[in-house]
């Protein structure tokens, strides 16, 4: 099966600044944030991991797998990328690819999951991403783990920080949606976010009538 040669790694390693406490753990129509990603991932793909520098019971009572950053210093999400990788060929040995997902953006369509499956099959990019009209959702990709040293180099000696920076010169291939009523994109980073979230899961659930 293809999901058995994609990790799944959920990002969570941002302090939630904005939003002044661990958003993670925030609760939407009785659920916390983090498990909506959750419950999609392991829908689809049999190992997962959850990229984060803190520690939280959440983690131990759900038997879920945490990893902390393997370069230090709060450099963004492309070392929790490099550590998914590196976590990914420490650990599974027929592993191809690492799928990653953000922790804070709820609502993305599972159809996402599938694409990565399909496409990692072809093999015709080392990186795919969403995208949808016109703008860019790299946190949402499927990387080759054949490009881990290049990542490693790029991050350590050549001081690059930006996802999209880096994903524009190797060769990036974008799977793109469209979207009439909400944004399933929408990621949530303040309380005002949080509210407006809420009216988009309630829309959701309208849909689902």
């Amino acid at each position: 099966m293809g999901e058995h040669n994609i990790l799944g790694a959920i990002l969570a390693g941002g302090q939630s600044k904005r939003m002044g406490k661990d958003k993670l753990f925030i609760e939407i129509n009785n659920k916390k944030l983090i498990e909506y990603t959750i419950e999609k991932v392991k829908k689809y793909l049999k190992d997962f991991i959850i990229i984060t520098n803190k520690d939280n019971e959440f983690y131990l009572k759900n038997n879920l797998t945490t990893v902390k950053d393997c370069i230090d210093g709060q450099l963004g999400p492309l070392v929790g990328i490099l550590t998914a990788m590196k976590w990914a060929k420490e650990n599974l040995k027929k592993c191809y690819w690492v799928a990653t997902f953000p922790c804070d953006t709820p609502f993305f369509p599972e159809s996402i999951i599938n694409n990565f499956i399909e496409e990692s099959k072809k093999k015709d990019s080392l990186i795919l991403s969403a995208s949808s009209h016109g703008r860019k959702h790299n946190i949402f990709g499927l990387w080759s783990l054949d490009l881990y040293e290049r990542l490693k180099n790029d991050l350590i000696k050549n001081n690059i920080r930006k996802v999209q920076e880096w994903t524009e010169k190797n060769n990036i291939k974008n799977l793109e949606f469209n979207f009439k009523n909400y944004d399933p994109f929408y990621n949530i980073n303040t309380e005002e976010e949080l509210k407006i979230s809420k009216n988009i899961l309630k829309k959701i659930n309208d849909e689902k009538k």
